[in-house]
This record gives C-alpha cells, structure tokens and sequence, in this order.
C-alpha cells in the first residue's frame, strides 16, 4: 500500500472509529427509552385541549421558574385547589393503573353513606374474604368489633385493603360498591377512571389518571371528615378483645410520607394529605395537597420511574415547590372541571360557615378523626363553605377561604408535646 493510501486510512479510521464506538452506548440508552411505556397518541382534552396532548405542557410567564429537571413520573399534573387551574401537567389523562389512590375515590363515595362515625360492626370471615396476596393491612380481626371511624382511619392510616372490605361488605358488598364509585367518578367527570376493585388491588381494566386522582381528591377535600383523616399522622387503633380484660390499643402511622416523614423524607411544610399508593403494576402513586402563604395546590404523581428512593414524594415536594414559586407567572394549560351536579344549581352559600353536617360530615365524625391527630404535623385544610359554584362565569371554585382546621388545637397540642413542629 502507498504511503498516500495509508495516509488516507488513517485519517479515516481518525475520523469514523470515535462515532463506530459511540453507537453502542447511544443504542443502549435509547433501548431503555424504547422500553419505556409511551402514552396514548390522543388523550382526553377534558378541561382543555392542551390536556390531550402526550408530553409536558406548561406555558411560563415572566419570572416564572422552569420546571424541576428530576421529574420521572409517568404522568403527573400541578393544581390550584382553589381555582381549579392547571399550572403544569405531563400526560394528564394517560390511563394508567392508580393502586391505593383509588382509595380516595372509595372514601368520597362511602363517606357519606356512613355518618355515624360510631357505629360498630362485628367482622365476620367473610368481610374478610378476597383480600388480594401482599395487601397492606391495619390487623383488623374476624369475630373483632370495630365502629365506623376505627375503619376510616385503617382506611386513610394505613392504606388496610381489609378495612376497605369491611367497609365494602357493609356498603351491600362488592357489586354494589364498584357501582357506586364508578357511578361518582362519572358524577365528577372522571371520565378516565374505571373501578374493579375498590381497595385499588391491581386488576385487569382497573385505571385512572393524574387528572382523575386530583378531580377526585378535590372533592373529597371539601368533606370535613375526609381532610381530617387524611391528615391524621398517627392514631390509636383497637387490638384484639381477650376475654375479661381491657381492650388494648396499637398506634399506627399514616403511610403518606411526606405528613409523617421517613429515613431521608422531611415532612413537607404545609402538607394535608391526601393518599399513596403502591402495587407490582401501577408502581408509586400519590396525591398530595398543601398551603403555602394562602396558595393551596394539589400534586398528583404516577409512576416515577428513578431508582431514587421515596422517588414518588420527592418529585412531589418539587413540583410542589415549583408550584408555589410559579403561582401567578404561568397560563394555565388546563382546568379541573366541574362534576355534572354544579351545572344544575343555581346557587351556592357563600357566608363563609362550614357546611352543615348532615350526611356528609357529621360532627361526631369530624371530632373523632381529630382527636386523633397529632399537633402540627400537616395542616389540615378547613374547606369552609364548601363549594362555590358561579354557574354565569362556569366556573368551580373550593371556597378561598380555606382556613386551617383546629390551629388552636394543634397549638395547644404542641405546647404539651414540644417534640411536635408547630
């Protein structure tokens, strides 16, 4: 070979060999990307057309902050609890498996079929049937009494898919109540959702969305005795009855992470709920509501897909920080809807009570669930007054007061329990 020909070999193989060795590195990266789930092609555009779209969608004003760059979820969206804006979302109506944070759509549909927060049952083996391998439980025992709001809070505490039977099997059994709910989401528009299951066991066709799960824990918000067991960090939960002595108690522990906190988890400031969830199919989920300086917000994550751990409720505390600091210097991509009931009626109490109890929130209940909670970790939202409903603007509002539920209580709790944050 001439020396010119080598010469030119040369600095070919100078040239080419870099971008040969590169591809198989690129490739590897991009067969990941290739395995990942993609959303559907077209999504609902239920609150706005943008929501239809798969990918990203926010629309930053002046000084607004860019979004977090360590966001993997699936799907997630960034709400105003009060306005019912959408300030960010990323495939918001993707169908996907909810696990546990379907338990907030059970909550807000059997809440108020049950107002006596007293009421005792005697489980039977047969409440107990059916309880999916791997469940979360609260230890709730066949032939144990245990009254309405010892359930709740196995229900909201501890994710117990055996309270969620109980409760089924009280509320006419599992026909009855997968109907109910899917009855309620279609009532609240949450045309994504579909129930199997009420405990939110994985099963085949059971979905919903990040827009489903933030419509429904919008309007589970407004119930008292749903704010206050959601945000109930800890609380005294019934042992078993042993013949001729006293019933003893075990504390559990709200599993929401970011109310109670975990190893490498702070408790977020300004947290009050709502709910998580976990299974083999639909991975992390969580819901999560919070005020800061008068802004209330609410986050829904779903499936985040980083090796980082408790991944769900740190992308939720970023989108939530991110919330708060781009209140104002966004456009809103989107809206959460109305349910079907505001459009037939002409006017809603706006004089800044709380709602009546009656069915939906029964004074016992209410103070049941808050004796239980602890000083200041979370902040309960008071909900006062309700929904608005401006039927001439069609718009939905949850009342702007939104007062901090039991401030006093929790400052007298904290003054004898100096541990607690304030």
């Amino acid at each position: 070979m001439s020396a010119s020909k080598k010469t030119a070999w040369a600095v070919t193989a100078a040239v080419f060999l870099p971008l040969v060795v590169a591809v198989p590195a690129h490739a590897d990266t991009q067969d990941e990307k290739d395995k990942q789930p993609k959303p559907p092609n077209a999504m609902s555009s239920l609150g706005g057309p943008l929501l239809g779209n798969p990918g990203t969608q926010v629309q930053l004003g002046p000084g607004a902050p860019v979004l977090p760059k360590e966001l993997s979820g699936r799907s997630w969206i960034v709400a105003d609890a009060e306005s019912g804006q959408i300030l960010a979302a990323h495939n918001a109506h993707w169908p996907l498996a909810p696990a546990s944070t379907l338990k907030m759509l059970f909550a807000d549909t059997l809440l108020p079929k049950f107002p006596d927060a007293r009421l005792k049952h005697l489980v039977t083996n047969a409440d107990l049937a059916g309880i999916g391998a791997g469940s979360s439980l609260v230890g709730i025992k066949e032939k144990q009494t245990y009254t309405v709001h010892d359930l709740w809070l196995g229900v909201f505490l501890r994710s117990g898919n055996d309270a969620v039977h109980v409760l089924t099997s009280m509320n006419s059994g599992l026909r009855q109540t997968v109907k109910e709910m899917n009855d309620h989401a279609a009532e609240l528009q949450a045309l994504d959702t579909h129930v199997v299951s009420p405990d939110g066991y994985d099963a085949p066709g059971q979905v919903s969305s990040a827009y489903d799960l933030t419509l429904i824990a919008r309007s589970g918000m407004q119930k008292p005795a749903f704010r206050e067991y959601a945000a109930t960090p800890r609380a005294a939960f019934p042992g078993e009855q042993k013949p001729g002595k006293k019933r003893e108690t075990f504390e559990i522990q709200n599993t929401n992470r970011l109310l109670t906190g975990d190893l490498g988890v702070a408790p977020y400031q300004g947290i009050a709920g709502v709910k998580n969830g976990n299974t083999t199919h639909a991975g992390a989920t969580f819901t999560g509501v919070a005020e800061r300086n008068g802004k209330v917000l609410l986050v829904t994550v779903m499936n985040p897909s980083s090796k980082e751990q408790h991944a769900v409720y740190r992308e939720t505390a970023r989108l939530l920080d991110w919330g708060f600091a781009a209140a104002g210097k966004v456009t809103p991509v989107g809206e959460l809807v109305p349910p079907l009931s505001a459009r037939t009626e002409t006017t809603a109490p706006d004089d800044g009570a709380a709602p009546a109890p009656g069915k939906n929130a029964p004074d016992d209940t209410v103070r049941a669930a808050s004796d239980e909670r602890s000083g200041g970790i979370g902040i309960a939202l008071g909900v006062a007054g309700g929904v608005l409903v401006l039927l001439a603007g069609a718009v939905f509002l949850v009342n702007r007061r939104w007062p901090l539920a039991g401030a006093a209580g929790r400052r007298r709790r904290s003054r004898r329990n100096p541990e607690v944050n304030p």
